[in-house]
């Protein structure tokens, strides 16, 4: 096979994983447990796994049954739940895999209770967000009797909001814990476990918090970035003052302009969204970011960065909070949308 170098790339800050996961354990005034679903939230969830496991890391937690098993062989000492539960096609995977369905259903549970082995499970309690588990009065009338529970979740609808809700939900949960015995409870997400270590039970679960994501105010200046794109200029050239950059015309050079043309789009996840608005860097000097979006170039003028190079590699601004503020994605959307081809590379 042919070793070829992308022109993308993800620079990756394990130090910075580390020290939030660190923080958001401290925080939560409970064990801190890991979200990797969705590869991780795109930083690859192998790799991120394998970090917080050598902390000390020992729950983790995916989406479904092909995220879980793209993880085998766990490292030693992990416990590791599938959050969406066992569907009839999800079965030889559950019954094979050193793994734990979290159960969100009536349905669910009598599947689980079908094959007769007493196997633990974790189960989902739907405290107000109606989505995924089973509802209070379903949990309290017995439907979990008999069940090897290990962990008791709920999640918070509105926790990175000012909500009323939250507080429901807490106080719902608590009387749960009272009710229903399992080994341990889990209520918190990033957002959640801003909130104080009432939120914390015996087990929280961040996700977007780990990865660089700031979900409240109070983590602002405690979390730090993880992820930063970076993009190789594949041509620099001079646009002649008065003529216009890329697609619609809708950026002309206001005086002959160097311009740096990059190996980046929105196939890769960096959306139309960010024109006019988005940047990057080189050697410290701002680049911004002018034209519109196509699907895997961009433009940069390049005036505050002489020296600039065809091969040289631009740092793209995507710092989460101001990126998701400006562009109108969510920080969660920022994170997950970063494409394939990008290279994943940790320093």
């Amino acid at each position: 096979m042919i070793d070829i170098a992308s022109p993308l790339r993800l620079r990756l800050d394990s130090a910075a994983l580390l020290h939030n996961w660190r923080w958001l354990a401290k925080a939560g005034g409970a064990e801190a447990g890991a979200a990797i679903k969705a590869d991780g939230y795109g930083l690859g969830a192998r790799e991120v796994m394998r970090r917080l496991a050598a902390a000390g890391c020992r729950f983790f937690f995916v989406a479904n049954w092909v995220e879980a098993a793209a993880l085998m062989p766990l490292p030693a000492g992990v416990s590791l739940s599938v959050l969406h539960g066992v569907g009839d096609g999800d079965m030889i995977a559950a019954l094979t895999l050193p793994v734990r369905p979290v159960l969100v259903s009536i349905e669910q549970i009598a599947r689980w209770r079908a094959i007769g082995s007493g196997r633990a499970c974790d189960v989902m309690i739907d405290t107000g967000m109606n989505r995924l588990g089973l509802r209070v009065e379903e949990a309290r009338g017995g439907a979990l009797d008999g069940l090897a529970v290990e962990t008791l979740l709920s999640h918070l609808a509105s926790a990175d909001e000012e909500s009323p809700q939250t507080e429901r939900q807490l106080e719902a949960f608590a009387a749960i814990r009272d009710a229903i015995p399992a080994r341990r409870y889990s209520l918190a997400n990033s957002a959640g476990i801003c909130l104080g270590s009432d939120y914390g039970f015996d087990l929280t679960r961040p996700g977007l918090a780990l990865y660089g994501g700031v979900p409240r105010a109070e983590a602002a200046g405690q979390i730090r970035q993880v992820v930063s794109p970076e993009a190789r200029v594949l041509q620099m050239r001079t646009v002649p003052a008065g003529e216009t950059v890329g697609y619609g015309a809708t950026w002309a050079a206001p005086r002959d302009c160097p311009v740096a043309v990059a190996n980046m789009g929105y196939a890769d996840g960096y959306l139309r969204c960010h024109a006019e608005a988005g940047g990057a860097r080189w050697q410290g000097q701002a680049l911004p970011l002018i034209g519109r979006v196509s699907m895997d170039l961009v433009a940069f003028d390049a005036s505050a960065a002489p020296g600039l190079a065809e091969g040289d590699w631009l740092t793209i601004d995507y710092e989460l909070p101001t990126t998701a503020a400006r562009s109108g994605l969510s920080q969660y959307e920022l994170l997950t949308g970063l494409g394939s081809r990008f290279e994943r590379y940790w320093v």
